[in-house]
């Protein structure tokens, strides 16, 4: 091998960007690899303050000190990588993955089923959660369902199938959740950061309110204007009240992007560390 090749950074696709991959894609970033990720045209974020799929509303995002930007297809990737930065592009099918060649490949949407990622995209192929078989679809699925096995990565078989009940934080799992009542368009009236109490107004779903379901402070709650059906996912309170947690990658979105880095390394046969902004001559 060159010492070219011995510097240069592997780089990463990470498919989505909302917290479970953002969580992927820092610590991905921190090891080395260059990353870039894609995401829908309207992201449904919950947990939005530490979610890199913001930058498709804002032209950038900040999660812990790292950078995402809104970036095009072509010769925008390049720089913002070169700055040490993340590029998000606006590409549902990742359509971009044909021209970076990219080392690996994490599909991190969290559909609950495979929606397009075949164990022949990259050398490395990872998938999050349930909906690939590891071996068949992907080389390798980290599981995602809180407890035990949490980050631990599957070379054989699948995750845990979707239980449909929110994971324990502080000791709420199902309450903590917030959902629509009906179908509609979701507007806010509370933002994240803040401290709420049972039965408190922090949205409507056209003319129906939507109330807090416990005491705690609000983690997460989606972007107003947004469409929303039925049961649908609208925010998330946190009875433990850390204001510090509204702006921090969660302990699940860190163990979850443990079990990629790992498997990652595992795949490819470690980290190639040098420079994270290595040429890319490729995409020039």
């Amino acid at each position: 091998m060159s010492a070219a090749g011995l510097c240069e950074a592997p780089l990463a696709l990470v498919k989505g960007a909302g917290d479970l991959a953002t969580g992927v894609a820092l610590r991905l970033h921190r090891a080395g690899f260059r990353v870039v990720m894609t995401e829908l045209a309207r992201p449904t974020v919950v947990r939005r303050t530490v979610a890199f799929a913001e930058a498709v509303y804002d032209g950038e995002a900040v999660v812990e000190d790292v950078r995402a930007v809104r970036t095009g297809h072509g010769d925008g990737i390049a720089p913002v990588l070169d700055r040490g930065e993340i590029p998000v592009l606006v590409d549902p099918e990742a359509r971009v993955r044909t021209m970076l060649a990219p080392e690996l490949v994490v599909d991190a949407i969290m559909a609950k089923r495979n929606t397009g990622t075949r164990i022949g995209d990259a050398p490395a192929v990872i998938a999050l959660g349930p909906g690939f078989a590891a071996g068949v679809d992907v080389h390798a699925v980290v599981e995602t369902m809180r407890g035990h096995s949490l980050g631990r990565v599957i070379t054989e078989g699948a995750a845990v199938a979707n239980t449909g009940v929110p994971g324990e934080v502080g000791g709420a799992a199902a309450e903590r959740v917030l959902r629509a009542p009906r179908g509609g368009v979701f507007t806010g009236s509370s933002h994240i950061g803040d401290h709420v109490a049972r039965g408190d107004v922090l949205g409507r779903v056209d003319d129906v309110e939507v109330a807090a379901t416990l005491d705690g402070i609000v983690r997460g709650l989606l972007r107003s204007g947004l469409p929303v059906t039925r049961g649908y996912k609208l925010g998330d309170i946190d009875p433990r009240a850390t204001p510090d947690h509204c702006h921090l990658v969660s302990d699940k979105a860190l163990a979850v992007g443990g079990g990629v880095l790992e498997a990652a390394c595992m795949l490819l046969g470690g980290v190639r560390f040098g420079s994270p902004v290595a040429s890319l001559d490729r995409l020039q």
